[in-house]
């Protein structure tokens, strides 16, 4: 038996599992998946018009939401922070990975505030026993998943992050994980403060 021929299979099979990895739950991504992204493909990419929904490049968003401890979150009064809008799940890996490191860069860096949108349809009780598991520094809140809340679109896929910044415009939007590096090094290239 020839390997060769079947390892574009294999890799094909491979990306589609990944890729469904972190579908919203009843989403299924059918057996023959379009070509994928080339590998070379950035992790975090500018948000093309075309596709932006309404939380374009430039757009300035709004987001007022109740928050899972009884506070309000007002992308309005963070006005002259840098903000990132993470939109994660608690059924995505990828999602919870970079939840410890969203909350430290937010706790490290005074000028960076950060929300977690929940994309869960569970109840709030769970939600917040979740949130003793996995806690965070930073303010959550639960949206409907079929009912994006504001300006934002329903995300295609989770995480899913976009950095708003200090004058209330989207700067970029990043598809899948995140670091605070690729944050601190969007800010930096949108004039913002420089990394350390």
């Amino acid at each position: 038996m020839n390997t060769m021929n079947h390892s574009p299979r294999l890799l094909a099979l491979t990306l589609v599992i990944a890729l469904a990895a972190c579908k919203p739950h009843g989403e299924q991504t059918p057996p023959t998946a379009a070509t994928p992204k080339p590998a070379s493909t950035p992790a975090t990419t500018p948000m093309p018009a075309a596709t932006a929904g309404l939380a374009d490049v430039g757009a300035q968003p709004k987001l007022r939401l109740p928050t899972v401890d009884g506070k309000t979150f007002d992308l309005a009064e963070q006005r002259g922070h840098w903000v990132v809008v993470n939109d994660w799940a608690t059924w995505c890996g990828p999602c919870l990975k970079e939840m410890p490191e969203l909350s430290a860069l937010a706790a490290m860096r005074e000028y960076i505030k950060v929300v977690g949108v929940a994309n869960d349809d569970i109840e709030p009780a769970k939600l917040q026993e979740f949130l003793q598991q996995h806690p965070v520094v930073y303010p959550i809140v639960q949206v409907d998943p079929a009912a994006p809340p504001g300006d934002f679109s329903p995300p295609p896929t989770l995480p899913i992050s976009w950095l708003i910044g200090p004058q209330g415009k989207v700067v970029k939007r990043f598809m899948g994980p995140v670091t605070a590096k690729d944050i601190e090094a969007a800010i930096a290239a949108a004039g913002g403060p420089a990394p350390n």
